[in-house]
């Protein structure tokens, strides 16, 4: 047997170091668990950055994922095939949108939604050709392409990859008074995650989105929410956005639409605002191929049973009234989150945020560190409440280890 250090020296080797794992090497999953090479078990509290809502190998997903590899896999968009109208329309539908346009990752689905945003802004709002300006928020993440990062305020995805793409302005997360002040005759769009992730499940205060909704409307200014960690049941509800009854005019999806089996992104917005791209303006040789369409649609379906945004908002409940009694004890500063989504800061003194994801792996729990000493804690919607409360347990235990050094 291979064991995990000699592939891990390989990986380490013979790789690009664009991330940082923990030392452990997955070899199956089921559910909310995964086992190693050597045959630990860990209870998974990333659930790939939310692509695995649905958790690992999801029964239904997996069913209509092998039914559509025995017939259909690639077309390309050069044809139909049967899987595209179901999944536009149901996507579209679970959306409330008229139409859709399906990419394949998440930063795809951004750019296309700059794209789709910048074209609207010149063909129906008039916005002098090359002058399209789009408000951003510090502390974001959508993506690591060039024009992405290009209003990125953390130095480790921004430095070093210049020149940058123009056209954005950025302004501080939860202050809708600066995005009131930031639009001008340019302004075509607001880009928001309801939720920053990356930054450390970042929550904006009470009345953020309707405020921004209002001033969109107000100053003729479409508002796109980045759903690709905060939507399809993660925080309670279908999208994070629903929380305050919000519709933006174009959602941003991905992750968890393709069941942890495929990458498939999309946005979705009404006719007349995705109805200005054309043939030949944006596309993808494997946007909204047959086994994707196939894999979203059994996804679509689960989602629209209710099961998944319920059971997240009666965990969520769980998981964030033990992570309370925890916080501002010393160790344990802050928490904050929605569902079944958490960030938990850790005093510096106790560790970073890598020394705790690594004393949580020794003890079968894994979860990722953002920004120092910020711990991201994100299982499967399918996770039990037992599971949830022997996470919680790890947690305290590897915190008062680290304390005790």
């Amino acid at each position: 047997m291979i064991t995990s250090a000699e592939l891990i020296e390989v990986s380490e080797r013979r790789s690009a170091h664009n991330y940082h794992p923990l030392p452990v090497v997955i070899r199956e999953a089921e559910g909310a668990w995964v086992t190693d090479v050597e045959g630990k078990r860990y209870l998974d509290c990333l659930a790939g950055y939310s692509s695995l809502n649905f958790g690992h190998r999801h029964p239904k997903i997996i069913e209509a994922a092998r039914e559509q590899l025995d017939r259909l896999t690639l077309t390309s968009r050069a044809f139909y095939h049967d899987q595209f109208a179901q999944f536009c329309a149901g996507l579209g539908d679970l959306t409330g949108k008229d139409m859709v346009l399906p990419m394949n990752t998440g930063a795809e689905a951004v750019e296309t939604a700059i794209k789709v945003a910048r074209k609207w802004g010149y063909d129906v709002k008039g916005v002098e050709p090359g002058k399209a300006k789009i408000i951003v928020m510090e502390n974001n993440f959508h993506g690591r392409t060039t024009t992405i990062i290009s209003f990125s305020t953390d130095p480790e995805a921004h430095d070093g990859f210049g020149p940058y793409t123009p056209g954005f302005t950025i302004v501080p997360f939860g202050s809708a008074d600066a995005v009131r002040q930031a639009i001008d005759p340019e302004t075509v769009a607001v880009l928001v995650e309801p939720i920053q992730g990356e930054a450390g499940v970042l929550v904006p205060p009470d009345g953020y989105l309707t405020e921004l909704r209002e001033i969109c409307s107000a100053e003729g200014v479409l508002l796109i929410a980045d759903e690709i960690q905060s939507g399809l049941g993660r925080t309670g509800h279908t999208f994070a956005c629903d929380h305050e009854g919000v519709v933006p005019d174009i959602y941003v999806l991905g992750k968890a639409l393709g069941g942890g089996v495929v990458p498939v992104s999309a946005i979705a917005a009404n006719r007349d605002v995705l109805g200005v791209i054309q043939p030949g303006q944006h596309g993808s040789t494997f946007g909204g191929n047959p086994l994707a369409c196939a894999v979203a649609i059994a996804v679509i379906e689960l989602l629209n049973t209710g099961e998944f945004q319920a059971r997240a908002a009666k965990l969520g409940e769980v998981l964030h009234g033990r992570l309370r009694e925890l916080a501002g004890h010393g160790s344990i500063v802050e928490v904050r989150g929605r569902g079944l989504w958490a960030g938990v800061d850790i005093h510096p003194d106790v560790g970073t945020g890598r020394e705790v994801s690594k004393a949580l792996m020794k003890r079968g729990v894994l979860a990722k560190d953002t920004h120092g000493s910020t711990i991201r804690l994100a299982p499967p919607i399918v996770v039990t409440e037992d599971d949830l409360h022997w996470a919680v347990d790890q947690l305290v235990d590897a915190v008062y280890e680290l304390q005790s050094r």
